[in-house]
């Protein structure tokens, strides 16, 4: 582990990519464009952003060959993620995230936003098609997106409307009879409005093989997507842009097996489908003193999750048991939000502060059906969440080259919960963060320092199985101290992005389970969470970039955390005084190189490292130390564009999910608590051919 991770450091140090904000990668140093970052109030670079973050851009993300945002998550430093479905739709960021989702509501911690949507606990949405660039956030965003932020925020932008993007068809072919058919298109309607329409189809029998079937596709991949948006001009002043959203997600998920070998016995493979319709508005109306912004979403999801429990066939063995479970969700969710952007004319003391102010309003219904064996009846619940905010953000210039920016965001979060057992809660509680950094600008070098102070609200355990002691968890704070650099190193051909973080968590959200027995011997699992006195989550980032000659760029970054809780009680009764969180590798890192050996042939090499983690807070079962190598041969003529690729090359074993302290293999007549795991995919090659028209 030291030797691979010295020698992946050493490439930190000595090289780098070549700049993720390029959108060409074949471009020269001085055609490198400016890298926008579109999830803040206004319109600034990404060498400008008092935060940490990492922006891909198009061709950076068609590098990895991605489906679904868990494609590329593992190049960024200090972010994880977790699957237990059929997608890595977890997302951790500095160690702090959600790991699965069952009977209870998701109460994120990292929001993710698609153009206008707010889809946060919803990423099996998360296809990349059309996409312009993927924007990852690191650390709270508390005046930006308030409680559904409090580690961060994903955000996927698509292509822009009318005839600036290309129209292209994509079909990608590989191993594990998988194929993807992309395609998009937009044009001018006139000259005041413009239209784009996207559409993407991705299918693969994926890499599980299920021997009482003797099927290879219980675990497969089945996924639909389409974007239609139009935008124009309404008046002289006022632009309006429409978009909607389709998904049809259809998914298998039969991932766990009593070897852990990626032979499964079910008898009743699982299910991961995910259904969407959403529509959004967007007006921005231009006004003497500033832009008044007002957007509207509407979002409505089916959802169906189940797998078989047993993970084996009825008969197996004499003391098995045969179990289903299954969770139907249908999740309605509107936002409105109205805000005020002020121009040059309107800021405050002499020109020298800009300002935005604005509301914010979300309601969501969400209705569940449990279907489970040990269930006299189907558990149906109903939860309502509502959030209203109100935020301010100012951006002083205190010296030409010293400006300070300050952001507060007040959010009353309430909720109502009722449930066919007869139990109804209602709670609201009222929270509020916000940001203070300090920007400062020497020497083509951007420095920041910055406290920020985000949110999470409280909930409650509604399994009827949990005492009312720890029914109730209060809402969570996370104090962000940060600085960072970014800016050129050594030589202008070099660039670097650089923070280093200090998190203080106060009642830290902590999620556990216990272990029931039931009256035939067999394990059963109530998910539990509740507060730890304190959490502590600290680390730094560096991304380094390089264009060492025409024809070679490379680019590599490294992420540090050291993330710990203390003063919590396990479900079992063990009082934890300290302990590592779950989902926080002390080290991840990626080297990604190009080289041209012509203007027409490229040749990349992708690498990823991610040092040992803990699954869970509530058992000791962790994923060891890995390194996945991607590469592909890229070869342009004239439109076309063809890449033979290889992703995981070596074939490597690697976790996604993992489970430990108890046993459901009936062999060993369930007496052995074991580890259990979800196998990530193995060696995927094929071939992408792109057509731009």
């Amino acid at each position: 582990m030291y030797k691979s991770l010295f020698t992946l450091s050493l490439l930190a140090s000595s090289v780098a990519a070549y700049a993720q904000q390029t959108e060409d990668t074949s471009s020269q140093n001085e055609d490198i464009e400016r890298v926008v970052v579109t999830a803040d109030f206004r319109q600034t670079s990404l060498d400008q952003l008092s935060a940490s973050a990492t922006i891909l851009g198009q061709q950076r993300l068609r590098s990895r060959q991605p489906s679904h945002i868990d494609s590329v998550l593992n190049s960024i430093p200090n972010v994880n993620f977790a699957a237990g479905a059929s997608r890595g739709r977890f997302v951790q960021i500095r160690g702090i995230g959600e790991r699965s989702q069952f009977a209870e509501p998701i109460n994120p911690s990292v929001s993710f936003i698609v153009d206008e949507f707010d889809f946060s606990g919803l990423a099996a949405a998360g296809l990349i098609f059309d996409t312009k660039q993927l924007e990852v956030h690191r650390g709270p965003q508390p005046t930006l997106y308030g409680t559904g932020a409090l580690a961060g925020a994903v955000k996927l932008s698509s292509n822009d409307v009318g005839s600036d993007a290309p129209t292209y068809v994509e079909a990608r072919v590989g191993n594990k009879a998988s194929y993807r058919i992309e395609g998009a298109t937009g044009n001018n309607i006139n000259s005041d409005w413009g239209y784009r329409v996207a559409l993407v189809h991705n299918r693969s029998d994926g890499f599980v093989e299920n021997t009482f079937l003797n099927r290879d596709d219980t675990n497969n991949i089945d996924e639909t997507a389409m974007r239609f948006a139009l935008e124009g001009q309404v008046d002289k002043n006022t632009t309006l842009a429409l978009t909607y959203r389709w998904y049809d997600i259809d998914n298998g998920y039969d991932a766990f097996s009593l070897d852990n070998d990626n032979k499964t016995r079910s008898d009743e493979p699982g299910f991961d489908e995910h259904q969407t319709h959403a529509i959004s508005a967007r007006s921005t109306t231009r006004l003497a003193s500033g832009d008044l912004i007002l957007i509207a979403t509407h979002a409505s999801h089916n959802i169906a999750y189940g797998y078989d429990e047993d993970w084996t066939f009825t008969g197996f063995h004499p003391w098995g048991y045969t179990s289903f479970d299954a969770y139907l969700r249908g999740i309605n969710t509107q936002t409105y939000e109205v805000r005020f952007v002020s121009s040059e004319q309107a800021a405050l003391f002499d020109g020298k502060t800009d300002w935005t102010v604005g509301a914010f309003y979300k309601k969501s219904e969400e209705q569940l059906t449990r279907q489970y064996t040990y269930l006299s009846n189907d558990y149906i619940s109903e939860y309502a969440p509502t959030t209203t905010a109100f935020y301010v953000q100012t951006e002083t210039a205190l010296q030409d080259n010293l400006t300070l920016v300050a952001g507060l965001r007040a959010e009353s979060y309430d909720f109502e919960f009722a449930d066919n057992s007869g139990l109804t809660r209602q709670l609201d509680t009222n929270m509020l963060g916000g940001k203070v950094a300090l920007q400062y600008t020497l020497d083509d070098h951007f420095y920041y320092a910055s406290i920020s102070r985000g949110f999470k609200g409280a909930y409650f355990n509604p399994d009827n199985r949990v005492n009312e002691a720890q029914r109730f968890f209060d809402e969570e704070y996370n104090w962000n101290y940060e600085l960072g650099v970014k800016g050129p190193l050594l030589t202008p051909d070099l660039t670097m992005r650089a923070a280093v973080f200090y998190m203080d968590r106060t009642d830290t959200q902590v999620s556990d389970f216990d272990v029931i027995t039931r009256d035939d011997g067999t394990a059963g699992f109530v998910d539990i969470i509740d507060n730890a006195d304190l959490g502590t989550n600290k680390g730094a980032e560096l991304e380094l970039s390089w264009i060492a000659n025409d024809d070679w760029q490379v680019n590599a970054s490294v992420g540090y955390l050291s993330a710990t809780f203390e003063g919590y009680t396990l479900a079992d009764g063990t009082v934890v005084d300290e302990q590592r969180q779950a989902q926080s590798p002390k080290w991840t890192a990626n080297v990604f190189s190009e080289y041209a050996f012509t203007d027409a042939l490229l040749w990349r090499v992708d690498v990823d490292y991610k040092s040992e983690y803990r699954f869970s807070d509530g058992h000791d079962v962790t994923a060891p130390t890995t390194t996945l190598v991607n590469s592909e041969l890229v070869m342009t003529q004239g439109n076309w564009q063809t890449s033979l690729w290889v992703q995981n090359a070596f074939d490597r074993e690697y976790y996604t999910r993992g489970f430990g302290g108890f046993s459901n293999d009936p062999r060993d007549e369930y007496a052995f608590n074991e580890p259990y795991y979800q196998i990530g995919n193995g060696r995927q090659f094929g071939v992408t051919v792109l057509y731009t028209f």
